[in-house]
């Protein structure tokens, strides 16, 4: 079954061009900013949106993204809401490929078939669970591939080649590619050794490679345009939303623009790196 997520990634191949792939998190800093938001990322650059579903507890991320998550939930976003945003982007959005990031424990909670059914009718295409093992894929991975949904899983600068087709078993959509060790928003990557990583992966595997984790810029996203199929831009696009906030983490008139002009800006830089290629 050929998914939103493939069509992108063939067509951004023909185009001969890295996908954009940005993050933000569902109802931050409220749910109707969050759709405004998400609804405006394709028009600025967008060509994957990642969407993270608020919790308590999210190991992986940074400061950046933990106040997003909390300030998502002092709005009072929740997992079913989650999939109305997406369902709400979808009835004016066909193409855009959309993936739900996140956690087990709210899915588990929710019940893993319920979420599968709503998250399909919603309009959902992938899921990144990052902290669903391959050793686990019984719970999840497996069940959302048989409902249509691509399953993509993180590789690191630790997942050597003994543990890397033990990972990308099942993988499905795209490889995530976590260009640092440590929490998201933390350093900056070395980009030869992202070129020799992306090579590594693409050795064992046809599916396109997304690098994420310390893209800030339009100049670090060319550089890491060069050599993966996509780039992921995160922290700074958060980092954009709150400082567009009040003193009391309302939105104001500029936190849409705020987000767009930065995605625009990273556009621009990956778009660059296919000029630059072509040369």
């Amino acid at each position: 079954m050929t998914t939103r997520i493939d069509r992108r990634f063939a067509d951004l191949r023909i185009e001969g061009r890295a996908a954009l792939v940005t993050f933000l998190m569902a109802g931050d800093p409220d749910p109707q900013t969050s759709l405004q938001l998400i609804a405006a990322l394709p028009g600025a650059g967008a060509d994957v949106i990642e969407v993270g579903m608020p919790f308590t507890d999210p190991m992986a991320d940074g400061p950046s993204i933990q106040a997003a998550g909390l300030r998502a939930l002092k709005a009072g976003m929740t997992l079913k809401k989650t999939l109305k945003l997406v369902a709400d982007f979808r009835s004016g959005n066909a193409d855009t490929p959309i993936v739900l990031m996140g956690y087990y424990n709210p899915i588990y909670v929710y019940g893993v078939e319920r979420f599968l059914e709503d998250a399909k009718k919603a309009g959902v295409d992938g899921l990144i669970v990052v902290d669903l093992p391959p050793e686990e894929d019984a719970e999840l991975c497996v069940p959302a591939m048989k409902a249509g949904l691509n399953f993509i899983r993180l590789a690191t600068p630790t997942t050597d080649d003994k543990r890397l087709p033990k990972v990308l078993t099942n993988t499905s959509g795209f490889v995530y590619y976590v260009s640092i060790t440590g929490i998201t928003g933390a350093a900056t990557p070395d980009y030869s050794k992202v070129a020799s990583a992306v090579a590594r992966i693409k050795g064992h595997t046809q599916l396109p490679v997304a690098v994420g984790f310390g893209v800030k810029n339009a100049a670090s996203a060319q550089e890491i345009a060069q050599h993966a199929d996509g780039v992921v831009v995160g922290t700074a696009l958060v980092d954009a939303l709150k400082r567009s906030l009040d003193a009391h983490d309302q939105a104001t008139a500029t936190t849409v623009a705020a987000v767009t002009a930065l995605v625009s800006d990273i556009a621009s830089g990956v778009a660059a790196a296919r000029k630059g290629a072509a040369k």
